[in-house]
């Protein structure tokens, strides 16, 4: 080991450079936010080959005087710290000066700021640490910030910059954090001259949310809004139809500064499970407002992380608004239709067209089996035709069973005034369609105030199975079949050792074995409504999710995913043909359960089909 010595100043200071500018996009971050700090109403981005030759950032803020422009780009110089004590309530985004400095040391810098105090403006360049003179300058009030030729001295860190486009993407997602942060700020971002966002100021979080996320986010966006005690949670949450495959889209700020909180995310996530399938990530917006002194924000260089008083009061509060708002909300799938022939895709390729079009070929064929006559010999919905479930019986239609869901005249559909007039098939006369129509032995057609849903019968069942295990589960064990003669499972030894480990909770959702020797389980009992399956299968079957995943399971975690398990084993599967009965017991319960949207691993359950989009499609309008 050779001697120890001290670093030149111009090390540490790289160093220092090193931890908090990894790429353009970080010192447009550390900009962005003095800007911010300084009041500005208007901020301008402008950076040229993603920012690796220019970036520079204008605002009209208060400025810097020109006897302060040398300690600007001085390190460990600041305007907003006074004492060791206001590190533990910051009240803004950054520190003015010590992102200056370390981005001076590893770029050729240039400064102009004019105070609205001062008659003119001043300007400082700094060279790879090296500053110059502060020099007079014509400059209207705010501050102009070049960064030229970024990491110039550090070849070995420009060397692992990525493409233009690659850290002009990482740029924008800078912009688009700061710029929905502060929607009150006009923000402008252009890349080699061209113009990439024009934000004015917006009135609403919706308005800039749409302007930077979509029409279609904004549009699905659900408002959430909590206050408990000091801290007050307010924004947007996406309905599940709108999600990514990342996280990445998770916007969640804290004082008007965007962090990244794992146990925020989570709670995030748990507050759609049972909404999104496995892979997918909601998309929210989130703000939270609290004492600067409840939360430390200097636990990571760049202030994306805090750390929280009371991580776990945060926590709580996030997931119980957004079940409490979620369990209040129409959280159905709306499918938008094509808008016709002339649409830029072809009809087929459009979300929901083969539903749409199986849904006007079955009507089609209805209509065209009416008008054969009463008598007709050959029902619409005879198996293997794909119609609805008729209840069919000897080649004749079985309505009986039916009429008594149109008894009530609160059931009966209305009609339009319009139609009210239009002469009748002599064949429909007395005729009472059944509450909801099976087509294709897997869907359910049913009549909605606004249109028309169409229901997936598994994805139904199996959410109004999960549920009702689940309320069984909390309440005590399940109802267990218990077998005349235990039944003997060869597993492997993995399988064998996991059933064990998991016993106890595999008991408690029904499923009762014990060891007979090597990696033989006996299973001598197991969970009443998967009866009829065999006691291997329903073993074998709870063991996937226990045996998946790299890490240690929680237990709250590995029941969720049995009683997944269980409800998908055994709720009705697509192709199974129901009787009017069973259809009409699914839609009964359906207002029983608490996500009747979804099913538990996140697929849509329903889908509506407005009656505008209907009409529009059927040249009504």
């Amino acid at each position: 080991m050779g001697q120890i010595h001290k670093l030149s100043q111009s090390i540490v200071n790289k160093i220092a450079a090193g931890e908090v500018i990894e790429r353009p996009a970080s010192v447009v971050k550390e900009l962005m936010e003095n800007a911010v700090d300084a009041g500005a109403s208007r901020i301008d981005v402008s950076v040229t080959a993603g920012g690796s030759d220019l970036i520079r950032i204008v605002d009209n803020g208060a400025g810097i005087a020109a006897g302060q422009l040398p300690l600007a780009v001085a390190a460990h110089a600041t305007s907003k710290l006074a004492s060791a004590d206001d590190l533990f309530c910051v009240a803004t985004l950054g520190f003015r000066g010590e992102a200056l400095a370390s981005i001076a040391e590893i770029s050729r810098l240039a400064i102009r700021s004019r105070t609205a105090a001062d008659p003119a403006g001043a300007e400082i360049e700094v060279v790879g640490g090296v500053a110059g003179q502060v020099a007079p300058c014509g400059a209207p009030p705010g501050t102009a910030i070049e960064v030229r030729n970024l990491f110039y001295n550090t070849p070995v860190r420009r060397k692992f910059l990525k493409s233009p486009q690659t850290e002009l993407g990482h740029i924008s997602e800078v912009f688009t954090r700061i710029a929905l942060a502060w929607r009150s700020i006009h923000f402008t971002l252009r890349h080699n001259e061209r113009l990439v966002f024009d934000l004015p100021a917006a009135e609403s979080w919706l308005e800039r949310i749409a302007a930077l996320l979509g029409r279609p986010i904004a549009e699905a966006m659900i408002p959430v809004e909590s206050v408990d005690g000091p801290v007050r949670l307010a924004g947007y949450a996406a309905h599940p139809g709108q999600n990514r495959s990342n996280n990445r889209a998770q916007y969640l700020f804290l004082n008007g500064r965007s962090i990244r909180d794992r146990s925020l995310q989570h709670a995030l996530g748990e507050a759609y499970r049972g909404m999104l399938m496995t892979g997918r990530y909601p998309i929210a917006v989130l703000s939270l407002d609290m004492p600067p002194e409840m939360v430390d924000v200097n636990v990571h260089p760049t202030k994306l992380e805090v750390r929280f008083q009371d991580a776990s009061r945060i926590y709580s509060q996030l997931l119980s608004a957004l079940r409490t708002r979620f369990l209040s909300t129409d959280l159905t799938t709306r499918v938008a239709l094509p808008a016709g022939p002339d649409s830029a895709a072809p009809q087929g390729d459009q979300p929901g067209e083969r539903i749409r079009q199986q849904v006007v070929d079955w009507a089609k064929g209805e209509v065209a089996g009416w008008q054969r006559g009463a008598g007709s010999p050959e029902p619409a919905g005879a198996e293997g035709s794909g119609g609805p479930a008729w209840g069919a019986s000897g080649g004749e239609l079985s309505l009986h069973r039916l009429d008594r869901d149109w008894g009530d005249p609160d059931r009966r559909p209305a009609e339009r005034e319009e139609d009210s007039a239009a002469p009748r098939c002599a064949a429909l006369d007395g005729y009472r369609a059944p509450r909801a129509l099976q087509i294709h032995n897997r869907y359910l057609v049913s009549e909605s105030a606004d249109g028309v849903v169409v229901i997936d019968q598994h994805a139904l069942h199996e959410r109004i199975l999960y549920e009702q295990l689940r309320r069984r589960v909390e309440s005590g064990p399940v109802e267990t079949q218990s077998l005349l003669v235990s039944e003997p499972v060869d597993l492997s030894p993995a399988e064998a050792a996991a059933a064990i480990e998991h016993r106890a909770l595999l008991e408690r959702l029904g499923v009762r074995i014990e060891p007979f020797g090597g990696d033989t389980i006996l299973v001598s009992g197991y969970p009443a409504m998967l009866a009829g399956t065999s006691a291997s299968e329903v073993l074998r079957g709870l063991l996937e999710p226990l045996m998946s995943g790299g890490k240690e399971p929680q237990s709250r975690d590995l029941l969720d995913a049995l009683m997944h398990t269980i409800a998908c084993k055994a709720a009705v599967k697509a192709g199974d043909r129901l009787t009017p009965e069973e259809i009409d017991s699914l839609l009964d319960q359906r207002h029983l359960v608490d996500d009747p949207h979804h099913c538990p691993h996140g697929r849509p359950a329903a889908l509506v089909f407005s009656r505008e989009e209907l009409d529009r499609q059927f040249k009504r309008t």
